[in-house]
């Protein structure tokens, strides 16, 4: 319910944003990490950041559903894999 399914056509697969079906705590409390993690970015001011793009190009609130919903695919990914987070992970 956080993450919404794939919807893919012609090899290019289209992901969209989170939808409001599912647990609205965790959804809430996802989002308002994200903003602390953009307010933290922000006074880092990394400009290769992605999350520092992001927030050039878009409004706060839209980077931070942008960064919940990365942060939720993440989290997805690692309990249906069962693997332990990596901070310098790079996919081969």
């Amino acid at each position: 319910g956080v993450v919404p399914r794939q919807h893919s056509s012609g090899g290019k697969p289209t992901l969209l944003g989170m939808s409001k079906r599912g647990d609205a705590y965790l959804r809430t409390m996802l989002i308002h990490g994200a903003r602390s993690v953009i307010y933290r970015a922000t006074q880092k001011a990394d400009p290769d950041s992605w999350l520092v793009k992001i927030t050039t190009r878009r409004n706060k609130n839209v980077a931070a559903v942008a960064m919940a919903n990365k942060t939720a695919r993440t989290v997805w990914a690692l309990l249906a894999h069962g693997r332990e987070f990596k901070a310098g992970y790079a996919a081969a």
